[in-house]
């Protein structure tokens, strides 16, 4: 399996070095880049200024509760825009609002997924993600 790419779009400091220390427990290779909010998220995935070299990711954790853009508005640029809808986008939020999790699938998030607050069971969120999304599906990007 080659490496996969992430995009994790988080501003809790807590939360990033959590979701890190689940994805490196996985036998599957990961490169995880942190961005921690939508305006550099978009530099990101737009290969703007810092980010040029950057390759696109193959999946996108992306949280809601964000300063400046948050999570949703984020959500609608990125599946808005030819060259960005195809990635998967997983939100991967503390929010279990309906009106969020509405608002999500209404902008064509992939999956919402309610952070758990036990570290083992935020484990077990992960090893879910890396089975369905790592080894089910076809990433976009991913070689053949």
């Amino acid at each position: 399996m080659n490496e996969i790419r992430i995009l994790l779009v988080e501003d809790n400091e807590g939360d990033i070095l959590l979701t890190l220390e689940a994805f490196s427990e996985l036998k599957a290779m990961t490169r995880i880049d942190v961005v921690r909010d939508g305006a550099e998220a978009l530099a990101y995935l737009r290969k703007e200024g810092k980010f040029s070299q950057t390759l696109p990711p193959q999946l996108i954790l992306l949280d809601i509760n964000m300063p400046g853009m948050n999570g949703i508005e984020l959500l609608e640029h990125i599946k808005s825009d030819d060259l960005l809808k195809m990635i998967p986008v997983l939100m991967l939020t503390t929010s279990s609002s309906t009106a969020d999790i509405k608002a999500c699938y209404d902008r064509s998030a992939n999956c919402f997924i309610t952070k758990p607050i036990d570290f083992g069971k935020f484990q077990e969120v992960v090893q879910s993600i890396e089975r369905f999304w790592f080894r089910t599906v076809q990433l976009p990007g991913a070689a053949a």
